[in-house]
């Protein structure tokens, strides 16, 4: 018997039983469903957070306080900073594989304009901050060393605060008043939504570092020093050159006493590339147990299927089917419900992502790779649960199956 009345056959006995073959392929479309959907969500959400991760800026790293002992207790990170500008100029100097860096104060702030007010978080920066964090200025100008020499009253603004402070108009030249001191508003931050951390990235105000340390009682120490690399190869030699330099500065002699913590976009990208993959093996060990339990059922339904087609099965050896056309014809059985269960799991998955995607904001991106393999893992699930009972068909004796009733 030739493989399309092979097919044919199959076909019109998957179709005699329509609600069982339905409700045996269901485990298949749930676990390959559960398989599509976990990966769109998975890539979409890494690729997502990439990009955010990118727009933080090239090859950017942060230097902040690290923790220290008072009292017998140990405090936090970041709790007390024993960096200062001192640093700052040092780093700038002396690594030569820094392109560039910036002082950084950060205060919480109610923005005053007229009757409006806004609650923000302003930077004290230098001009390098913009290039350093790929901002573009969208009106107006930068922050500039002048204004650093002066400790010119003077900002940049968010689009967030645009939004809620200036009601959306232009606020180039209007000035505010941060801590009761006017500021005139140089220039508009172009958007970039939100961080990586969730955070928005355009709820800020920037104004020169001097004037930031005025305001703070004329204070030398920063919260966090930024800056990048001269590119993305030289960012560990640049994180390799400001670790010496810190640790000559500080007077450091082993690495378990240093004081400050130096923090790059690669320990921000691995520890997110770690999450996605604990939670792509945690929905793919639940996927996995879908599809074994839609392969047991297959392999049930078949056994039973046998049972009942056993008279069938004596009829057509009696008339010269041969054991592997039984084999087959069976094995083709369960490999039609295991792929058309497949077929119906991706679709299954793709609306399940857009759904999610569409309903709950998470981004998602099928991959058609992915559903390719996943079909044909469906397939193979097919052929290993449906061999034992293909091949059981295919050795019952024909006289003792044409007397079966």
């Amino acid at each position: 018997m030739n493989i399309l009345s092979l097919i044919r056959v199959s076909l019109r006995a998957l179709l005699r039983n329509k609600m069982r073959s339905a409700l045996t392929m269901l485990g298949i479309v749930i676990g390959v469903g559960a398989v599509i959907s976990m990966v769109a969500i998975t890539t979409g959400a890494r690729n997502s957070v990439q990009a955010q991760i990118s727009s933080l800026g090239d090859n950017v790293f942060m230097v902040f306080s690290n923790s220290f002992n008072q009292g017998g207790s140990r405090q936090a990170v970041g709790s007390r900073s024993n960096l200062t500008t001192d640093d700052v100029d040092a780093l700038g100097v002396q690594c030569p594989d820094v392109r560039a860096i910036t002082p950084a104060i950060r205060m919480g702030v109610q923005l005053v304009l007229a009757d409006q007010n806004w609650a923000t978080t302003v930077w004290g920066v230098a001009p390098t901050y913009t290039d350093i964090r790929k901002y573009d200025v969208a009106a107006g100008r930068d922050l500039a060393d002048a204004d650093m020499r002066g400790a010119a009253k003077v900002c940049l603004v968010g689009q967030t605060v645009v939004d809620n402070l200036f009601q959306g108009t232009n606020p180039v030249g209007t000035i505010i008043r941060i801590r009761r001191l006017p500021f005139e508003v140089v220039g508009r931050l172009a958007p970039k939504g939100q961080s990586a951390m969730g955070q928005d990235q355009d709820d800020l105000v920037l104004i020169p570092f001097t004037t930031a340390a005025r305001i703070q009682g004329g204070q030398t120490r920063v919260n966090m020093i930024l800056g990048s690399a001269t590119s993305g190869s030289s960012l560990p030699l640049a994180v390799d050159e400001m670790t010496d330099v810190m640790r000559s500065r500080h007077h450091i002699a082993r690495p378990e006493d240093d004081d400050f913590t130096i923090r790059t976009q690669a320990d921000i990208a691995n520890t997110v590339e770690s999450s996605a993959k604990t939670m792509t093996i945690l929905l793919g060990s639940v996927a996995l147990v879908s599809l074994l339990v839609g392969g047991i059922g297959i392999m049930n339904i078949m056994l039973v299927s046998v049972t009942e087609r056993t008279r069938e099965i004596g009829i057509r050896m009696s008339v010269g089917a041969r054991g592997q056309d039984i084999l087959l014809q069976f094995l083709l059985e369960a490999v039609m419900l295991s792929a058309i269960g497949g077929l119906l799991g991706i679709a299954l998955g793709g609306a399940v992502s857009s759904l999610i995607s569409k309903f709950a904001g998470w981004p998602s991106q099928i991959s058609p790779v992915i559903a390719f393999i996943a079909l044909a893992f469906a397939s193979l699930v097919g052929i290993f649960f449906g061999f034992y009972p293909a091949r059981k068909a295919s050795l019952l004796d024909p006289i003792e199956a044409l007397r079966y009733e």
